[in-house]
């Protein structure tokens, strides 16, 4: 901070003149706009990818398709039937996946069931060799007036 000492004209004790130099505080005040000008768009930068739209369709059922259930104890059915064991369900797997076209199977799981169980019948699909796999669910009653 700077400051100048003048004469009043006559001959007196010098008076202080208490001005701010604002130069330094406009120059920080500079940077420190590049910088936020240059760091933003690095900021902002993403991977451009297209995310999938959600669309709520109606299950279409076919006469191949294949219901696999798993009820609350972790049992597993193929369409209504229950299957003792995942080497079983892994034989009905391998068999369905080589019917042209291939069948889809639609999981049906309590909604107390744990994970696990259902984890381990997409892995026994999976290994099967069936593609297309999805979920039925029952739609929310209680969102958007579907009361």
């Amino acid at each position: 901070m700077a400051m100048s000492v003048g004469s009043s004209g006559g001959g007196g004790s010098p008076e202080v003149m208490a001005a701010i130099n604002t130069t330094p505080l406009v120059d920080v005040m500079l940077v420190l706009l590049i910088i936020f000008l240059i760091t933003i768009p690095v900021i902002n930068k993403t991977v451009p990818i297209h995310l999938p739209k959600a669309v709520n369709i109606p299950t279409q059922t076919k006469p191949e398709n294949i219901t696999v259930a798993v009820d609350v104890d972790g049992n597993v059915y193929w369409n209504d039937r229950r299957i003792p064991n995942r080497d079983e369900l892994l034989t009905l797997v391998k068999d369905a996946a080589v019917r042209k076209p291939q069948p889809e199977i639609h999981i049906r799981a309590d909604k107390d069931t744990r994970y696990e169980a259902v984890g381990r019948v997409i892995f026994t699909i999976q290994r099967g060799g069936v593609v297309k796999v999805g979920f039925i669910t029952e739609p929310d009653h209680g969102i958007r007036g579907y009361r």
